[in-house]
């Protein structure tokens, strides 16, 4: 699986709140009009930097830290963020991510800037930033969790297949 796309930066401890700030949450029912208000509590200007299906959320350590907001890994994925990468997340985000068909990617991000061009190979276990000739090894993701991502998170898997094959 290859996923390509832009850099967004972030810096270490992104908390579910920041993903989704609570004067939003609780006001606001609808997916889509949440996703319009992804990271405003760090950077008010980043729902503007997202393009759908093209930008790749490159943070620092402890991503997904905090409340576990399920609704957190929800508005990533319905603003149009084709992956994650973050040396480490929240282990409890990290399972809601990938039961909701987002990909989340433990590598080093330190060499990784503001709107690089990346190309990430689930198969081959590397992020390329196209943009500087580098290449990152990632930490492999076991293949269930791969299958979980080609059909988009685990309530779709499980339609198709009917069980879950671990």
């Amino acid at each position: 699986m290859i996923i390509k796309g832009k850099s967004v930066r972030l810096g270490d401890n992104i908390n579910t709140d920041f993903i989704i700030s609570g004067r939003y949450k609780f006001a606001i029912t609808d997916l889509s009009e949440l996703a319009k208000h992804i990271m405003e509590d760090v950077d008010p200007d980043f729902p503007k930097k997202i393009i759908p299906g093209r930008s790749i959320i490159v943070a620092g350590n402890n991503f997904g830290m905090g409340s576990s907001r399920e609704q957190a890994p929800l508005v990533i994925k319905e603003a149009g963020v084709a992956a994650v990468l973050s040396p480490q997340f929240a282990r409890i985000f990290f399972r809601n991510s990938f039961n909701i068909g987002l990909p989340l990617i433990e590598t080093d991000t330190s060499r990784i800037a503001e709107s690089d061009e990346l190309q990430i190979d689930l198969d081959k276990g590397l992020v390329v930033n196209l943009t500087k000739g580098i290449e990152s090894k990632i930490k492999p993701l076991p293949k269930f969790m791969q299958e979980l991502l080609k059909e988009c998170g685990i309530v779709n898997y499980y339609k198709k297949y009917g069980e879950l094959k671990i």
